[in-house]
């Protein structure tokens, strides 16, 4: 089960293939992207990716994905050395998302008879993709997909299919194979992890990119997750989750499962949701709108992304008349009769006390984001925020942007659990919290460079020195910090020490509220380079330069535990300021 054949693809960056059985009559093959250090939304991979494929003999031979198009002189001949492409009967496309549909037209030429399945939708967006006629079967959830039993091994492998829409495409569908018991998920269940690993054997190294991957891709669509879940539970016995992103899900599955369920449940738990509409396959809709979704979520929020293209009227209509809150794409100017009657099922189920805002999808033949907003102002709804102006193709900041917006709607969207969780503490209970103080720091970040530079800078209180050898300290960082997304496993950061003869001028500047997308230190004094992870205050007393080497998560803070890396004082005779509470529950 664990024999691996690798074949090299290049130097830089590290890309190389990985062939190996997984199941009777089943063989992967995992395409290794040793390097790459962001994906999809634009948040930061460390451990780079793989896109994993799948060969399925039974009396007839299915192949479930390709790969991404950057492995063309590889992945082929590595595939024609398992089976002739031409003799494989069926192609199952679990989404239709590049990084797995990379090399579906090159399969055509070489199988140009070749039946592909998947949901209705998954093929129309691939008859756009690839440009040419192809056969195909479309599938719902029930529908089966019959293989046959493999001569050599006795197995039947029939398929069934679970519409999964939403995770994180609106064309995705689970594959359950009977005959062995695997599940083929695509990104669900996925996580952004590079090793030749073929299974999850080393829970402990890939948990913290597992639920980073959830939080990021598959936390902004929790009701879909759940509506997945169910479908899954209806199934015999799973034994394997086939991902199409990172190790296998195998010798853990059960608790890998339990994660998902319990993360969507504490999601979906909130009456109040945000709608953050997208358009498939338009501009940098679907990337734009996940951004807002994970700040929302960040919040503390339940969202539900919701594609205009491809959701039922009456689904629409009700998930946009439910929703506290919609965030509404530019649609393009030359929309067809179908989209329009969308966007007219969207505008008649707007609500009067609604929050609605909307962003620029930046697909180069929109209608004027002025033009949307007055549209919506129209209607008489309040914007939790100013139009999302995109400019150009989106950097990472515009992400961040984004994001930060999410962030602040999700807020506003639980501002009324919040002041309930702040009175409903015992009165003595709450005094006492409020006796243990703190120092005051400033922690920041930076991350990248151009249009990929990242930086935040947050107050901190709730700091402590955490070990000797090596020297760490812990920070709490509320989850709906924007600096949150800086401070993963292995990033850098750094902890400026206020002085306390000299402080409330940085304390003002970084408590006032800032607009989405802002420069946090703009107009403060910054010694750049000083350390690895971020800018040093010039008037703090002292800085730590820190890297991330663990996350706790609570309740509504994470916990980094942090190794110093280096650090300085500039006034050994100063004090460090000290915060002082009257409550402990809030800030």
């Amino acid at each position: 089960m664990t024999s691996t054949t690798s074949a090299p693809v290049s130097a830089a960056p590290r890309l190389s293939l990985q062939c190996a059985p997984i199941g009777p009559d089943t063989t992967t093959i995992r395409s290794l992207d040793w390097d790459r250090s962001r994906f999809d939304i634009e948040f930061g991979l460390r451990n780079g990716t793989t896109y994993n494929s799948f060969i399925v003999r039974g009396a007839r031979t299915a192949l479930i994905d390709t790969s991404h198009l950057k492995f063309e002189h590889t992945w082929l001949p590595l595939l024609a050395q398992q089976i002739d492409p031409a003799s494989i009967d069926v192609l199952i496309v679990s989404h239709t998302e590049p990084d797995h549909s990379g090399l579906i037209g090159h399969l055509l030429e070489r199988n140009p008879e070749i039946e592909i399945v998947a949901s209705k939708v998954a093929i129309q967006f691939l008859a756009d993709q690839v440009h040419r006629p192809f056969k195909s079967r479309a599938i719902k959830s029930g529908d089966e997909l019959d293989l046959g039993t493999n001569p050599q091994s006795g197995i039947q492998h029939r398929f069934e299919f679970l519409s999964a829409p939403n995770l994180h495409w609106p064309d995705t569908i689970f594959s359950f194979d009977h005959g062995t018991g695997i599940l083929y998920t695509c990104d669900a269940f996925g996580l952004h992890y590079c090793s030749d690993d073929i299974f999850d054997v080393d829970p402990g190294a890939i948990a913290p990119d597992f639920r980073f991957y959830y939080d990021c891709l598959m936390g902004p669509n929790a009701r879909s997750v759940l509506q997945a879940l169910k479908r899954m539970d209806g199934l015999p016995k799973i034994n394997t989750v086939a991902v199409g992103h990172g190790p296998l899900l195998h010798h853990h599955l059960d608790s890998w499962i339990s994660d998902y369920r319990e993360w969507s449940s504490g999601r979906s738990a909130s009456e109040a949701y945000a709608a953050v509409c997208y358009l498939s396959q338009t501009g940098f809709c679907d990337r734009l709108s996940q951004a807002m979704a994970r700040g929302i979520g960040k919040a503390g929020a339940a969202v539900q992304l919701v594609d205009l293209r491809a959701t039922d009227p009456q689904e629409l209509a009700a998930l946009i008349g439910e929703a506290s809150a919609v965030v509404v794409p530019t649609w393009p100017a030359d929309a067809d009769a179908e989209l329009q009657a969308s966007i007219g099922t969207l505008l008649a189920a707007l609500k009067p006390k609604q929050w609605v805002a909307c962003y620029d999808a930046f697909s180069g033949n929109d209608e004027p984001i002025d033009t949307v907003a007055a549209q919506l102002r129209a209607l008489g709804q309040n914007s939790p925020f100013e139009p999302l102006r995109i400019r150009q193709v989106p950097s990472a900041e515009d992400y961040q942007r984004c994001e930060e917006a999410g962030t602040d709607l999700g807020q506003l969207l639980t501002k009324a659990k919040v002041i309930a969780a702040m009175k409903s503490l015992d009165g003595d209970l709450d005094k006492a919290m409020g006796r243990l103080s703190g120092g005051l720091y400033v922690v920041t970040a930076r991350q990248g460079e151009g249009e990929q530079r990242l930086s935040g800078a947050m107050v901190a209180s709730w700091v402590s020195q955490a070990s000797f050898e090596p020297p760490g300290l812990t920070v709490a960082v509320a989850k709906d910090r924007a600096i949150e997304a800086l401070l993963q496993v292995g990033d850098r950061f750094v902890l400026n020490v206020l002085r306390d003869d000299n402080h409330q001028d940085l304390l003002r500047h970084f408590l006032k509220r800032f607009p989405p997308g802002a420069d946090r230190l703009a107009g403060v004094n910054v010694l750049d380079g000083a350390a690895a992870g971020g800018p040093v205050l010039a008037d703090a007393l002292a800085f730590l330069g820190c890297r991330v080497l663990q996350r706790l998560e609570g309740p509504d803070h994470w916990i980094i535990y942090a190794e110093v890396e280096e650090g300085n004082v500039s006034d050994t005779d100063a004090a460090t300021a000290v915060h002082h509470r009257k409550v402990g529950n809030h800030y």
